[in-house]
């Protein structure tokens, strides 16, 4: 059986990243790019297809892990009853487009353990056996473009297509292991003292998380969470073009045995907005700012061609296709590579994209003029397109429709343009915008809004619900006073909510296009704590960030989406939508938990203020 989503941790260096199992066994790894080839992909299939795996040979009586504090640095603790040994693993943040590294050092903390390796790379995503040749510091395997080298003191063996070793640590002793990626036509490099670096991966983090500002106030607990998910998302960035993976790996399914199962090594504008103000909010500036000049590089060119994802250095060409050889993550089929959704019309991600630009305005992000050119460019063409239908904000893969999340979005792009005029004046047609944005409105209320339940719809003549909605007031389009959007909380709460989850849609009720089920979306659920937030309604929101906070594995890492019936994670992992999620609920509730004095003062003063304070600014029709 395979080991569960939450079994995993993750370790990266901003290039790429890898899955380290509970067990000590690196089941995925893509090198030298979060979107290249896999050489360990045993996470989608069998031991045989690639994994790298350091355990004690005698059976574990206990197995503990964390990550150093502060750091993306992950120490397992395996107890026999012979004695104590810590797995250190990690890469250090010096990576390439060409070149990496991981380690790993094994460190004996009582008693003396013996230790076994298995080391089976298979490149071209669990395929591809390569060429091994000893050498005196470990091995160096070859399989056309690439080339990894082993290096360790550690005496290696062959076996059965693979390289396997015995070795025992005692107390104070440890054994380190190098895996060294590069092109094949290349030299290898030297390779440094590995406690010289692990030190200084330990020192870089921890200078990044120190540049971090937090809310005062809260739970300390909440603030735990908020630093490591910011540290997932930093490992998460592909530092070389400033691109965020939405995650680092393929086709972990969102319902066992199922064939919704994509391929999310890519970068969607769709996170624009909310990965911009995450940023912004926790004094990452820098992040911020490399993420805008992503978002401008791969949208450029004709704004009717906008793509709703991009490859890591903004490629547009994401072809989809199946790898057959690999059986899935217990046996969901098919395994993708590529993302076929790349070429859906998405008429929200020009209000995303158009927002993240008003937020790094507001933030004093680089320079203005270029921005400003690029998002009146963007508006001229919307003007055009907002009419049309569209495969909405989760790509459905049905029938085109009229997405209510779609059209909001175009009036925040408009919204935004005026504003920006208003605030900043700088030149743009603005009588034309607000004429846009008041029949966008118009359109709204009068095609997607439910009456007889007090509530807007997924789509125009719809009855379902869509957990998207809920942005509705963040967004600025409503008002949190406005009854319609009590209603339309109250009717996603009645109709999206499973076992204390939100669902981003019912599969039943909307025609996406795919068979099967899926799980709660996780950051929907994050999406009603701010709505709670905003509706002042401050226990519910946050039982339901601590209930949130409980379906994180050990290490505070969360997938797409949550089985609350198995109890287990589905999806892609980790996700940067979670924890994007997660940092803005926890932001606006560390915000909303200050000092009891000035929680009544922003009571009596009317909606309560959240951090990704995107309404602050929208003026009235």
């Amino acid at each position: 059986m395979s080991r569960l989503i939450e079994d995993y941790g993750l370790i990266g260096n901003m290039v790429t990243s890898a899955l380290v199992g509970r067990d000590g066994s690196i089941d995925w790894l893509c090198v030298p790019r979060f979107d290249s080839d896999a050489c360990f992909a045993a996470l989608l299939g069998t031991p045989e297809n690639g994994r790298w795996r350091l355990y004690p040979t005698a059976p574990v009586r206990r197995t503990r892990r964390r990550y150093l504090p502060g750091t993306a640095v992950l120490e397992t603790v395996f107890e026999t009853d012979d004695g104590a040994v810590a797995l250190i693993d990690f890469m250090p943040p010096n990576a390439t487009e060409h070149r990496g590294e991981l380690i790993r050092i094994v460190r004996g903390l009582s008693g003396r353990v013996e230790m076994g390796m298995e080391f089976a790379l298979r490149f071209g995503y669990g395929r591809t056996v390569p060429w091994v040749r000893r050498r005196d510091y470990g091995l160096c395997a070859v399989a056309g473009p690439d080339a990894c080298d082993l290096v360790t003191p550690v005496p290696l063996q062959g076996k059965d297509m693979m390289t396997v070793a015995r070795f025992t640590v005692g107390k104070g002793e440890s054994a380190p292991f190098t895996m060294a990626y590069y092109p094949s036509q290349s030299e290898p490099r030297f390779i440094e003292d590995r406690s010289i670096v692990l030190d200084r991966t330990v020192r870089w983090w921890r200078d990044w998380v120190g540049r971090s500002t937090l809310p005062e106030g809260g739970k300390e607990e909440w603030r735990d969470a908020l630093i490591r998910s910011l540290i997932t998302l930093k490992a998460m960035t592909y530092h070389p073009s400033g691109g965020i993976v939405a995650a680092p790996t393929t086709s972990l399914p969102e319902h066992i045995g199922g064939v919704r199962n994509w391929d999310y090594r890519f970068c969607w504008i769709r996170d624009a907005t909310l990965t911009v103000y995450a940023l912004v909010n926790s004094g990452h500036f820098e992040e911020a700012d490399a993420f805008r000049l992503w978002l401008m590089r791969a949208a450029a060119g004709d704004p009717a061609q906008m793509q709703i994802m991009y490859g890591l250095g903004g490629e547009r060409r994401l072809t989809e296709s199946e790898i057959t050889w690999l059986p899935g993550y217990e046996n969901s089929r098919p395994v993708r590579i590529g993302n076929g959704a790349h070429e859906q019309l998405q008429l929200d991600v020009y209000g995303e994209l158009i927002d993240a630009l008003h937020a790094a305005r507001q933030s004093h992000l680089g320079s203005f003029q270029a921005a400003w050119q690029f998002q009146c460019t963007l508006l001229t063409a919307l003007e055009k397109l907002w009419r049309k239908p569209d495969a909405g904000i989760w790509e459905v893969r049905g029938a085109a429709r009229h997405f209510t999340y779609s059209k909001m979005m175009a009036w925040v792009a408009f919204d935004r343009g005026i504003q920006a005029v208003e605030q900043y004046r700088l030149d743009g047609p603005v009588a034309r915008w607000r004429a846009v944005r008041a029949e966008i409105r118009a359109d709204i209320e009068e095609k997607a809004y439910d009456a007889k339940r007090n509530c807007f719809v997924q789509s125009y003549g719809s009855h379902s619900l869509d957990a998207s909605l809920l942005l509705m007031a963040e967004t600025g389009f409503l008002d949190p006073a406005d009854p319609r959007f009590r209603g339309t909380v109250e009717a996603i709460e009645q109709d999206l909510m499973e076992d204390g989850f939100v669902l981003r849609y019912r599969p039943e009720d909307t025609d996406d296009g795919l068979a099967g089920e899926e799980g709660s979306f996780v950051l929907c659920s994050f999406w009603l704590v701010n709505a709670y937030v905003l509706l002042k309604r401050y226990d519910d929101a946050s039982a339901l960030f601590e209930r949130l906070l409980g379906i994180a594995n050990d290490l505070g890492l969360l997938a797409e989406q949550y089985d609350p019936k198995a109890k287990r994670q589905l999806g892609n992992f980790p996700q940067a939508f979670s924890h994007i999620g997660l940092i803005t609920a926890a932001q606006n509730l560390l915000q909303a938990a200050g000092p009891a004095e000035q929680r009544a003062s922003r009571d009596d003063a009317g909606a309560a203020p959240v951090a990704n304070d995107r309404a602050a600014a929208a003026p009235s029709e």
